[in-house]
Formats: C-alpha cells, sequence, structure tokens
C-alpha cells in the first residue's frame, strides 16, 4: 500500500475538483445512439397545442392555461404551477379534440409567496 501525505492528498482533490465531472464519463457530443434496424418506432407524433398561461386578475393564487388542438388527433394536457413556498400544484387533466379549447387550473395554498411561473404538461 502506498501512502500519501495530506497536503499531496488535498493538491489531487483540489485539482480534480476544477474537472468537469463528465469529462471523464460523458460520451462525445457527437455520439449517436446505437442503429435499430427492422425497428418502427412506436413514439406517437408530437402534440401541436397553441396555449396561453394566466394569474387570475382578483386571486393571484389561482392560474392556469388554455390551450387550443392545432393537432390531427386528441390530445391531453394539464397545467404545472409554481408556488413559491408552498407545494407546487398540477392542474387538471383536459383532453381535447383536434380545434378544440380547453382550461387546465390550479390554486396555489394559502401560505404561499404567489406563482412563480406556469407550464403544461402533454400526458
Amino acid at each position: 500500500m502506498t501512502r500519501i501525505s495530506l497536503s499531496t492528498a488535498l493538491a489531487a482533490m483540489t485539482v480534480l475538483a476544477g474537472l468537469p465531472l463528465a469529462m471523464a464519463t460523458a460520451a462525445p457530443a457527437t455520439a449517436q445512439p446505437p442503429a435499430v434496424h427492422g425497428v418502427q418506432s412506436t413514439r406517437a407524433p408530437a402534440a401541436t397545442l397553441e396555449c396561453n398561461t394566466w394569474v387570475h386578475h382578483n386571486d393571484s393564487l389561482a392560474g392556469g392555461v388554455d390551450c387550443t388542438n392545432r393537432s390531427a388527433g386528441p390530445v391531453t394536457f394539464h397545467a404545472n404551477i409554481i408556488c413559491g413556498l408552498a407545494p407546487d400544484v398540477t392542474g387538471n387533466s383536459v383532453t381535447l379534440r383536434p380545434g378544440q379549447v380547453g382550461e387546465s387550473s390550479g390554486h396555489c395554498a394559502f401560505y404561499s409567496t404567489g406563482i412563480g411561473g406556469i407550464s403544461w404538461t402533454v400526458e
């Protein structure tokens, strides 16, 4: 067993701490996943929603998202509401047929510092 001094170990750790962690383990940025021949993707096409987020003008703890389905098939989505110091809220799930408009909304807890952001997730 080789022994090293504490100062040598600390110096080595300091040098290593300055290097990006991914340097030794990450694949090159140009790496591609292995090709799989004869297999078709089962992934659904990306849903096209046109959405606007909002915070209620009389209740700053209520907010949501209004969306229009611009795709050729049904789309289900929900709002994600960031509530400051209170737990975040997930709005109700809404399924829209093509061309249909719908709303997902939620309300932050009374002790929230206010809505910090609103987004939506396609389910």
